[in-house]
């Protein structure tokens, strides 16, 4: 089935769901266990949500570190934030590099087909202690129909919010859609199941939209294009990278690999 078609079964009526509600994640004992899911934000634009895959690589959506028309964020302007919770971060680290995938383009009203590309990878300046926040693990979605997520958003986005039960609506040909609640700023965020010892991340957050009174999410497949971004990372394949302290100094030095920009690609796209 092709993607158009895959966006078409959303037309179809499905019964009510037995959705949980958000729920603000504050304390320390509130975060145990969701330690790595943190903000991205962008200096002098906006913010997404991220997670940790690995010590020092944070899984987020493409779109939030490349503009429309191809342009990437400066690396040297990101910074990870995890378990942030009213001004205090468990966790912070610059990040030194980010990747998307080769022909990925951040359209606010981009094909379906680019779903399946809108994911990045930032690689932080400064490796976050695993004891701190222990990484997740990236997985295929099960064959279960309910998924959690845990995400910041435009008007809660100064603490996480989970929402511990939503509902798989469709999933083909590596997309998914979900009816979780999540907005603006909601980007990037992952989508997880819970049904093992610990949460596996199967999606994260692409884009969005109101639809008969529900919010209908997309997001992706993750093994394969996580598996490429991190081959793209230890060959040098990068599309951004922060400056050195040294180059910093160097007038005119500025190294992005597509082009050059001043704003920030972070958003909740509306298909």
């Amino acid at each position: 089935m092709r993607a158009a078609a895959f966006v078409l079964l959303l037309a179809l009526p499905v019964a009510a769901q037995d959705n949980s509600g958000l729920s603000r994640l504050e304390t320390r004992d509130d975060l145990r266990g969701w330690e790595p899911v943190g903000r991205v934000d962008i200096d002098g634009g906006g913010f997404c949500t991220g997670a940790l895959i690995a010590p020092d690589l944070v899984l987020t959506a493409g779109h939030c570190v490349v503009e429309p028309g191809g342009i990437p964020v400066d690396a040297g302007r990101i910074t990870f934030r995890a378990g942030l919770a009213d001004g205090v971060a468990i966790a912070e680290a610059k990040v030194a590099r980010t990747v998307v995938p080769e022909g990925f383009e951040a359209r606010p009203q981009g094909p379906p087909e680019q779903l399946a590309l809108d994911v990045a990878l930032l690689e932080l300046a400064t490796p976050i202690p695993t004891s701190v926040a222990a990484p997740f693990t990236v997985a295929r979605p099960g064959t279960g129909d309910k998924v959690s997520v845990v995400s910041y958003a435009e008007g809660r986005e100064e603490a996480l919010s989970w929402q511990p039960v939503c509902t798989v609506l469709a999933q083909q040909d590596g997309l998914i859609a979900v009816d979780c609640d999540v907005t603006y700023g909601s980007s990037g965020a992952p989508v997880l199941d819970r049904s093992g010892y610990r949460a596996k991340i199967v999606s994260i957050i692409s884009s969005g939209r109101r639809e008969e009174g529900r919010t209908v999410a997309f997001g992706m497949e993750l093994p394969g294009v996580v598996a490429m971004l991190k081959a793209r990372l230890r060959a040098g394949r990068v599309t951004s990278e922060a400056l050195r302290t040294d180059e910093a100094t160097r007038p005119g030095v500025k190294r992005i690999t597509l082009g050059t920009g001043n704003d920030t690609g972070a958003r909740f796209v509306k298909p």
